[in-house]
């Protein structure tokens, strides 16, 4: 491993942190204490940690319904993230957000996106605005397989390379789009390949192991910030959870669930820095519980914060006439 043993702890207690944040965010909301609708990302903690840690805190960043996950991982901060959950004052986003539009400008987090493939030109329009304002920066985008056959995200991925954006497209292929499988409505088995299509490289990564999305990242953001144009990564991951918390998942098997168990990002990579010498049982203890701490401190912020007040509902509004 190329990495040096701070980094990858960091890399680690990043992914612990997104699980148990996914994980208590899912109790509270079946404990009926958050309002709306969750999609949790248990599983795919290596495709979001392993691509924001290649980037800086001006780099943007948009995401989708499931974005609990990227934006832990870009660094935002986890009681306001879990106030604006709970639709409360403190949040994000004043608690008008919730869970799929929360944002954070001040990390380049751009937001999430309740519209199935709605962030896509979104970050292309900050592409080119990195573009004409001639900084370093780049622009991530977060979506799912479903949304890959979106005609939004042909659009801004042929823009992106006839303009030679600074975007990386990050398609995190978790095999349903909602229920439907993966198999039946795309007509390529390797979404990469449609990368070709628009002059960019695509690579197929292993979204389970978050040294390998690093590493992929990596090359992309170099040849994003020399101004060599967009990339497409497609990083094979999978939820453990269903599309939405509430889902009766009929539509996969409990042997298919349990099979990808076995694949657990997080397990895996503790295996791998274990045998390093890098992590042991105590010091994996001690992450585990002083994340625990900072939930539980960022749940007691969010049940302390106020609601909005009415008349705020009609704050912070854009009117196009």
């Amino acid at each position: 491993m190329q990495e040096d043993t701070q980094t990858l702890l960091t890399l680690y207690r990043k992914m612990v942190t997104v699980r148990q944040f996914e994980t208590m965010a899912g109790e509270h909301f079946a404990a009926g204490e958050i309002p709306g609708f969750i999609h949790l990302s248990i599983g795919q903690e290596a495709s979001s940690v392993g691509v924001c840690s290649c980037l800086e805190t001006d780099d943007y960043v948009v995401t989708t319904h499931r974005g609990h996950g990227h934006m832990i991982a870009k660094g935002a901060d986890l009681k306001r993230m879990t106030a604006e959950l709970y639709g409360k004052k403190d949040g994000y986003c004043k608690g008008k957000g919730g869970s799929m539009h929360i944002a954070d400008f001040d990390i380049g987090f751009l937001g999430a996106n309740g519209v199935v493939a709605g962030g896509l030109p979104i970050i292309t329009g900050a592409g080119l605005s990195i573009k004409l304002r001639k900084t370093s920066q780049v622009a991530v985008a977060f979506f799912g397989d479903g949304a890959s056959n979106r005609g939004p995200v042909h659009e801004a991925m042929n823009m992106a390379a006839i303009w030679k954006l600074p975007v990386i497209f990050v398609v995190e292929n978790n095999r349903y789009a909602s229920t439907t499988p993966m198999e039946y409505a795309c007509s390529v088995g390797d979404l990469c390949t449609r990368a070709a299509g628009y002059g960019m490289p695509g690579e197929k990564v292993d979204g389970n192991d978050v040294l390998a999305v690093r590493h992929a990242m990596t090359a992309a953001v170099k040849r994003a910030r020399n101004g060599e144009g967009p990339t497409f990564l497609e990083n094979m991951t999978y939820r453990m959870k269903g599309h939405f918390e509430g889902d009766q998942q009929k539509y996969r098997t409990t042997q298919e669930i349990d099979t990808w168990r076995e694949k657990d990002p997080i397990v895996r990579f503790a295996r791998i820095l274990t045998d390093e010498g890098i992590l042991s049982d105590e010091k994996a203890d001690q992450i585990h519980t002083v994340v625990r701490a900072e939930l539980d401190e960022a749940l007691a912020f969010a049940n302390n914060s106020p609601l909005p007040d009415p008349e705020d509902a009609l704050t912070d509004l854009y009117c196009h006439m």
